[in-house]
């Protein structure tokens, strides 16, 4: 049975794009593995740190949800940024779809290189964490330090705000 021309071109794309594209990352350490490091920074491998916040345990502290978030924009999980912004952020506003876009967007253009936590305060319901995030995009520098305020709403930690720091 003879083949479209389209359907050998999407067999050759996915070849190119997925399996060897695959295979290489493998070879050179370079796929995003459940079993390498956190890219939060903190030491642990991701399956004991960040990742169980992203299949939904909670953050039990202000940091930690600062943490997974910085992973999860890493990792490109989306669902997971969104549902921990607080509803009073001002993206939250936003209709979600936008955002989704956004966000995805920023995941795929962006290497994560790393995250510093440079001050924690924290209380009961409220927290602050300053922090530098280690970022490129497109061959250049983007790092940054914020100030983020999280806010903890039944039970559960949610980012409030960002305000660039010094």
């Amino acid at each position: 049975m003879a083949t479209s021309y389209n359907e050998e071109l999407l067999r050759c794309i996915k070849f190119f794009c997925v399996d060897l594209c695959g295979f290489f990352s493998k070879i050179f350490g370079m796929e995003k593995s459940q079993d390498g490091l956190c890219p939060c920074g903190s030491g642990k491998n991701y399956g004991a740190c960040c990742r169980l916040c992203h299949e939904g345990e909670l953050a039990k502290s202000a940091e930690a949800l600062m943490r997974s978030r910085y992973s999860a924009y890493a990792k490109g999980i989306v669902d997971y940024i969104l549902k921990t912004t607080h509803p009073d952020h001002p993206d939250a506003k936003r209709p979600e779809d936008v955002r989704r876009k956004e966000i995805e967007e920023f995941c795929h253009t962006t290497i994560f290189k790393g995250l510093k936590i440079l001050d924690v305060q924290e209380g009961e319901t409220k927290g602050v964490v300053k922090f530098t995030a280690y970022l490129y995009m497109d061959g250049k520098d983007f790092s940054f330090t914020e100030k983020s305020t999280f806010e903890k709403v039944l039970g559960k930690w949610l980012y409030l705000k960002g305000e660039l720091a010094p």
